[in-house]
């Protein structure tokens, strides 16, 4: 589990039980809010939980989860693109989902980055076949993220979407800005608050109690 590159052994998955095998458009979105937040009550039913991850890209069910979860809950998307944006930099959204396109514009301007958003840039092809052709989607990905580049002007690209982590890692090392894989900075942002509430707990330690990767 890419998490755990981070965060150490300390990290558990879940997949919800039910839902879209992949968000694709709005409609799943929605429809992987309730069984996001099934999974987390599951999984802080054990007692020993001491934050959650929300392992999509548009942050299903992040807003319902912190009204009751009481440990910190991080999502795909706000982590990614918070770090995409640090220090005010310009970024672009470079993912395979078009039908996702408006609602990841939205998660941004809620998040208060619209002023540093420069667009989203799409791969080609579906979306699913590439999910099972790697080199395919790196492929993809890397064009998205030089026209997110070039034709956009931004200084840092997000790759939208948990799926596509791998492909964003051997981006990274193609391109002189920052290519930002949303699992690792969801990871890292989970760190810093963990560490902000037991300041015993450095950034770079696991916490004693489990953490919990929710995957729709």
């Amino acid at each position: 589990m890419i998490a755990r590159r981070t965060l150490g052994e300390s990290v558990r998955g879940a997949t919800v039980r039910q839902g879209p095998p992949m968000l694709l458009d709005e409609e799943a979105l929605r429809a992987a809010v309730p069984e996001v937040v099934a999974a987390a009550r599951r999984a802080l039913a054990a007692g020993d939980c001491a934050g959650l991850i929300v392992g999509a890209f548009g942050d299903p069910g992040v807003a319902e989860l912190r009204a009751f979860a009481g440990v910190p809950v991080v999502g795909l998307a706000e982590a990614a693109c918070a770090e995409a944006a640090a220090g005010g930099a310009r970024f672009g959204v470079a993912t395979t989902t078009p039908d996702l396109a408006e609602a990841i514009g939205r998660r941004i301007a809620d998040l208060g980055l619209a002023d540093r958003y420069t667009g989203i840039r799409l791969t080609r092809g579906d979306a699913r076949r590439l999910a099972g052709e790697p080199e395919a989607l790196r492929e993809e990905l890397a064009e998205a993220v030089r026209a997110c580049v070039e034709r956009d002007g931004a200084r840092a690209v997000v790759i939208g979407g948990g799926p596509l982590a791998e492909a964003a890692d051997a981006l990274r090392a193609r391109f002189d800005v920052p290519v930002i894989a949303p699992v690792p900075a969801a990871s890292r942002r989970i760190a810093r608050e963990l560490a902000r509430r037991d300041p015993a707990v450095s950034e770079g330690d696991g916490p004693d109690q489990p953490m919990w990767k929710l995957s729709p």
